[in-house]
């Protein structure tokens, strides 16, 4: 065998390097010198330097799991600075803060209370299914989340508060006829539900970000891939939107059948909330260029 033969399958056997992407190289922040070492990762349930798990802030709350990941989604209480491996920590300072709001811990919890479906969420409001669901769909009531049950069928969630606010403010939607805009929509057999709660879960996220391209990626990951390249032409910070895509939301199914249906409503579809999107997304890399360097920073929640 000759050298050159045993150079190529050498280096043929070695591993490849990764190119960086120039954008990502960019939002690469320099330490100080002075700057502690960065957290190491750890197990699921350790505090580390006053931040404990979301586990441990759910029982420290009193709240169960799913009310708890409410509590965060809706901002009641914010997340600290993440491990490295990308969970969420919480200081002990939102914990306090949080356990001395007044009526702490039954006030909390009606805030994050839901009731799934129509029936459920129509006992609150004193009227049948039938006239729930004709609300809900005609875009009055917004829906919170969402779960796909062994039917492959969409369950809505709604906020118990948000309900009894509906019942007080609009008593005359809940009686009587149907208002005219309400009839036509039905008559198209829309349904604004799936929007509805987009247009709120891009809020939501977008609040709780003060990132440049973290807002951008919120944007692009309700696009459809199409959508996203014509927006952003440059592969490179395509790249770097996918890395920071956030994650799917608390409850979405991770069977793949109900996972397909719960995709669905993570896209935008009507043509005009596409466009309405891609506007927004281009206009975000805009922005996101002259800051290239994430900040780190956590937006009001």
């Amino acid at each position: 065998m000759t050298q050159t033969t045993q150079e190529t399958r050498t280096s043929a056997q070695m591993p490849q390097v990764a190119r960086v992407p120039r954008v990502l190289r960019a939002r690469t922040v320099a330490l100080p010198r002075d700057a502690p070492a960065p957290h190491q990762p750890v197990g699921r349930g350790e505090a580390v330097e006053g931040l404990v798990s979301g586990g441990q802030a759910a029982g420290e709350l009193e709240l169960s799991r799913s009310e708890f990941a409410r509590a965060v989604q809706l901002g009641i209480v914010r997340a600290g600075p993440p491990t490295p491996g990308g969970s969420a920590r919480f200081t002990r300072t939102e914990l306090d803060r949080v356990r001395s709001a007044e009526g702490f811990p039954h006030a909390l919890r009606e805030q994050v209370e839901t009731l799934a479906g129509a029936q459920g969420a129509a006992g609150v409001l004193g009227v049948g299914p039938s006239r729930f669901t004709r609300l809900a769909r005609c875009g009055h009531i917004t829906p919170v989340g969402y779960r796909i049950n062994r039917y492959r069928t969409v369950v809505w969630l709604y906020l118990a508060v948000e309900l009894r606010d509906f019942a007080t403010a609009m008593p005359e939607l809940l009686r009587g006829s149907a208002p005219e805009a309400d009839r036509e929509l039905m008559a198209a057999k829309a349904d604004l539900r799936p929007r509805a709660w987009r247009e709120r879960h891009v809020g939501l996220l977008l609040r709780r970000t003060a990132d440049p391209w973290e807002k951008a990626a919120v944007l692009a990951s309700v696009l459809p891939e199409a959508d996203v390249r014509e927006a952003v032409p440059d592969p490179e910070e395509r790249i770097l939107l996918a890395a920071l895509t956030p994650p799917v939301p608390y409850g979405h199914p991770q069977v793949p059948a109900a996972a397909a249906v719960a995709e669905r409503l993570l896209r935008a579809e009507p043509p005009d909330e596409v466009a309405r999107y891609r506007s927004s997304l281009a206009c975000a890399v805009t922005g996101a260029r002259g800051q290239s360097n994430a900040t780190g920073e956590r937006g009001p929640t």
